[in-house]
Formats: C-alpha cells, structure tokens, sequence
C-alpha cells in the first residue's frame, strides 16, 4: 500500500452526488482507408481490455481506515481487475450527430466512480458519421491530472500512421516503455520516480527556508484583502454573485470546439499578450455576453482559478503537481482591448509572485490559500461564498497530428469540474494545429451551455476588430475563414481551418450571429 498525499485526497474530500471529482477527455478519430470498422474497433477494444499487470493508479483501489475520508487514505493493489467493466464498448443512436455524442458524454460525466474498484472507464463509442469514432476517459481528479492524462493519452498515440500498438496504455510495460520515449527525446536519463507527493505540513516541515517565501506570499495576499494591491486577484475576494457562481446539481451539460491555434495566438500578440492571456480574454467576453442575456451581469468583475502545471520534466508518475493562480476577468469592462489589458495585468501580478517561489513552496502556499475552498465545499456554502467565478485551464497537448493505430486523431477535448460556486469550466488542450475547448456546466446553473461557443467566437472577433487584424486581411483570406468545411473532402480543401465540433444547437435565435467553422453532423 502507499499513502494518498493531502493534495490528492483534497478530491475525495470535496466529492459529493453533486459534485464528482473525476476529470475526463473526449477524443475523436477518423477511421483509416480500407478497414472493416468492425473489426478495427473490436480490435482496439481487445488492446484496452488488456488483463496483465496494470501501471499505477489504474490497478489500484481506495483503502480506508474506520474514520474514512477523515483519516489515512491508501491506494492498494487491486487483486482481480474486471476489464470488463473498466473499458465499454457502445453505439450511438441514430443518426449518431454529434448532438447524440455531447448528450451522451453529458450523461457519463455526471455519474460517481465505484470507489469499491480502481477509479478509471474508458468508453469506446461508435456510431458517428463520416466513418468517425471515439473514445472518452474519465478517472478520478485524486488519482490523475490534466497533464498525467495528457501523458496517457500519448502513450497511445504516434506521429506515423503506420506504426501500430498493440499493448495497453494502461499496462505497466506501456507505461515503462513511453518514459524511456521521453528520456530519449530529452536526452537525459529518466527521473526516478518518486515515491509520493509530500503533504503540505511534510513541505512546510523539510523546506525551513521555503517557509519565507511562503509566508511573503501570504502578506502580499493579505495585501489584496487589504486593498494595497489593486492588480493581483486571489481566492474569496470580491467574487460577486452571478448565474455561475450558484450551488450545483449533479448533471452534466458538455459542448466542445476547436479555433486555430495560430488565430488565437495572433490575437494576444497584438495586445502584447500570451496565448494563456487570449484564452482567458476569449472566456471573460463569453461569458459577459451570457450573463448580460440573462440579465445577470454584475458590477463586479468575475474571478476565473487558473491551474498551474508544477510537474517537473519527465514526471509521470505524480498524481496531482498543481498550483493555482487566480485571474480578474474584468467582465464589468465594455471595451475589448481595456478588458484584454485588464485581465493581463492581473495575471502578470499572479505569475510574479509565483516566480518567486520553488514547485513545493507553490503547493503549500496553494493548499493553504485554498483551505477554505474545502471548508466551503464540505459545509455547502460555496455558492454563498465562492471562491471564484469559473475555471479557465490549458493543457498543453501534441504539437503534431496524430494517429492511433492508423486512425486520425481529429480532436482532443477536455471535460472537467464544475463546483459549487463555479458552475462552468472551460478546459482547452493544444492538438497540432487547433485549440479543442471542452466547456462542461451544470445542467440546470447553466441550461443553454452551447451559446458560449457562439459568445467565445464573437468575442474573439471582437477583440481581434479591436486590434486591427482583421482590417488588414486580404478579402480573399477572409472568404476562406467563413468557409465551413463540410464533408471530408472539403475538410481537406480548407487551408489552416479548424476542425471545429458543431454545437449543441438551440431554438433559431433572431439575430444571426457569426459561428465558428464546423463540421457536417
């Protein structure tokens, strides 16, 4: 057995029926030429049901003391995993659009992990047109992360059509082979793996000299409370009341969609930003425009939680390596570029002070700063006082296409946390050349969820209006971006288009509204 770090338990502490903690990924393939799709996928499911000796945590199972989750938490080897059960095979029903695919992902995400089994599914899921097929994984947020699932992810994937894999990512010997892979590419030997992440008082206790910087970062913290520093943002601080920030139920709305990753980057280099700074300015005009359709719009600006990637090179064996930083959306600003400006003062505040801090130092002073998140959840007065408004997460993913078994990986969509207090999550992950949104919500805070992708495609125009890059677009060009590709033939004639996810579509709305590319349903 080996201990839980209190960082990982946090998860399991603040699970409910409304609130599961798992994370997951919705990934969509192309089948390759000449194949029976039968056969093909029958055979992947054979690949994924694999019954030798599993990496950690996927052979794994939850172990408690009489307290529960209160006490000592461990994971314990799983004697007899029932692959069976882990890894599922389905169909979509007809005409298997992608409205069917989102409302069935909807449904899987809103469902608690059995904790009497290892804490993971795999769903392969047939039935979509255009010989397309796809997969989603969920494993609980205590046993796994954004970036480990990314890990895992690529432990399945090549950059050559060709090549062909034909042990499990979840096996042990998969697991064992992807880190000699990485150490290669480095060119450093591996890092050993460690034996677990050191809980927050153990940091506090080993690191004497850390204890400095950790408690320099709470005073400029306190400095925040006590209006000394107007630029940073941190937890529970004028987080105003919205449509977003309300308890929870525990069902599950998903819609995803990809932008070009260099439309998005062009976009925050204009305002002498980064690609983290566009995305948050992308999500900060979404989300005003929602709230001011609802009405709902407040005063105060929104407070988005930024997670931070502390996973040293080569680490792919921590469960959890996150820190958190806290960003003002200035949704209470009318103009763009000011909004834009806003929102990326407030993160270069945030990021300074983590600079000054080691990967450990930022665990602690995170866990200490998020203790009340925890209290809030656990007495159910998050929505009362939230700790912020949403979640805005980037997983950095393939720079390059990539194939599983010779079939095309078209996209790669998070699907995440909403809480109590924060009812919508926007997750996105870099795959070759797009950005693949994944933005889940609860089912009833946020009914019409699907209209935050019309909102982040507006958004984005506008601010790219703002800063003349649209102006300075040939005609020709600008045709070619409205262009939506259709069938696959069109896909392949479109130069540098997303491969967009159509929407979950609404009732007709009056006023036509600019819509990201899409594929056929």
């Amino acid at each position: 057995m080996r201990r839980m770090p209190i960082t990982d338990a946090f998860f399991l502490l603040a699970e409910s029926r409304r609130t599961p903690m798992h994370v997951g990924g919705l990934n969509l393939f192309t089948l390759p030429k000449d194949v029976d799709d039968t056969t093909f996928l029958a055979n992947l499911g054979n690949i994924l049901r694999y019954d030798g000796e599993l990496r950690r945590p996927f052979g794994e199972k939850l172990k408690m003391g009489p307290l529960g989750v209160a006490g000592n938490i461990y994971w314990e080897e799983e004697d007899e995993v029932d692959m069976e059960y882990h890894v599922r095979h389905s169909a979509l029903p007809r005409p298997g659009r992608y409205r069917e695919l989102f409302a069935l992902i909807s449904r899987l995400h809103s469902t608690l992990l059995d904790r009497s089994r290892p804490l993971w599914e795999m769903h392969l899921i047939e039935g979509l047109p255009n010989r397309q097929f796809a997969t989603y994984f969920k494993a609980h947020h205590c046993a796994i992360d954004g970036v480990g699932s990314m890990h895992l992810m690529s432990s399945m994937y090549s950059t050559n059509a060709r090549n062909k894999v034909k042990i499990s990512p979840f096996s042990r010997e998969a697991h064992e082979i992807y880190k000699r892979q990485l150490a290669e590419a480095s060119g450093r030997p591996g890092k050993p793996r460690e034996a677990e992440v050191k809980a927050v008082l153990e940091i506090l206790k080993n690191q004497l000299g850390g204890t400095v910087n950790v408690a320099k970062a709470l005073r400029e913290s306190a400095n925040v409370w006590l209006g000394r520093n107007t630029a940073m943002a941190v937890p529970f601080h004028k987080i105003p009341k919205s449509a977003v920030s309300t308890q929870i139920t525990g069902a599950r709305r998903f819609v995803a969609q990809s932008w070009p990753f260099e439309r998005v980057r062009a976009m925050g280099r204009a305002y002498d930003g980064t690609l983290n700074d566009a995305v948050m300015a992308m999500c900060a005009g979404a989300l005003r425009k929602h709230l001011q359709e609802q009405r709902d719009l407040p005063k105060i600006s929104l407070k988005a939680m930024a997670p931070v990637s502390l996973r040293a090179a080569g680490d792919v064996d921590s469960a959890n390596a996150v820190g958190m930083v806290i960003a003002d959306l200035a949704t209470n600003v009318r103009d763009p570029a000011k909004r834009f400006r806003a929102i990326k003062e407030s993160m270069d505040a945030s990021k300074a002070q983590l600079q000054q801090l080691s990967s450990g130092e930022i665990q602690a002073y995170t866990a200490i700063s998020q203790a009340p998140l925890l209290l809030t959840q656990l007495t159910g007065l998050a929505s009362r006082f939230p700790a912020f408004s949403t979640v805005i997460s980037n997983v950095p993913g393939p720079r390059e296409k990539r194939y599983w078994n010779g079939a095309r990986m078209d996209g790669m969509y998070p699907v995440s946390i909403p809480m109590d207090g924060s009812a919508v999550n926007f997750t996105l992950v870099s795959n070759n050349e797009n950005l693949d949104f994944g933005i889940v919500a609860c089912r009833k805070s946020v009914p019409q969820v699907q209209r935050l992708i019309d909102y982040m495609e507006e958004s984005l125009v506008e601010l790219e209006d703002a800063a003349g890059l649209r102006r300075r677009k040939s005609p020709a060009k600008s045709a070619a971006k409205r262009k939506q590709p259709g069938k696959a033939k069109d896909r392949a004639a479109a130069t540098k288009t997303a491969r967009a996810v159509p929407k979950l579509q609404s009732k007709p709305r009056a006023k036509a509204r600019p819509k990201p590319k899409q594929s056929a349903d």
